[in-house]
């Protein structure tokens, strides 16, 4: 397997399909998520909606990068998100995140191994992989508190 494969199989696995690590990938474990229980707040901890919005926003900005376009997120944006009001909000923002992590897995693919060591956009943020092993550690730090949070709203 190419470095790449191997970064869009792990990159898959807490998205989509795997249950290696966590037992589970955010695809599973949203499905049953209704939109009440992803806006319930507890505390001063996020909801599951805020976090898997969060997620989303940087997939996507850096899908857009890998696409060949420019890095327009910013962490002062990533939680800052409208209200949801319906579930069929709530259901597309899920189908969004799905979406959006098979369009960067099939991305991931793609990448050079020149790219791969090249500094992302700018040479202060790292290499490309070291950007995109960020992103499964990312991942996978929000699908516990995911976890967590859908095992207090049931």
């Amino acid at each position: 397997m190419t470095p790449q494969e191997t970064l869009a199989s792990r990159f898959k696995e807490v998205l989509l399909d795997g249950k290696w690590v966590a037992n589970t990938n955010y695809a599973e474990l949203l499905t049953p998520i209704t939109k009440e229980q992803a806006t319930k707040k507890i505390g001063s901890l996020n909801t599951i909606a805020t976090l898997t919005q969060h997620i989303n926003y940087y997939i996507y900005g850096v899908l857009q990068v890998l696409q060949g376009g420019d890095l327009e997120i910013r962490d002062a944006f990533s939680f800052n998100f409208p209200e949801i009001e319906t579930e069929k909000q709530w259901e597309h923002i899920k189908l969004t995140l799905l979406t959006n992590a098979e369009q960067f897995a099939e991305q991931l693919k793609n990448i050079s191994n020149k790219q791969l060591e090249s500094p992302f956009v700018d040479i202060k943020y790292g290499s490309y992989k070291r950007n995109i092993n960020g992103m499964i550690e990312h991942c996978y730090y929000h699908l516990g508190q995911i976890m967590m949070l859908y095992k207090l709203t049931s």
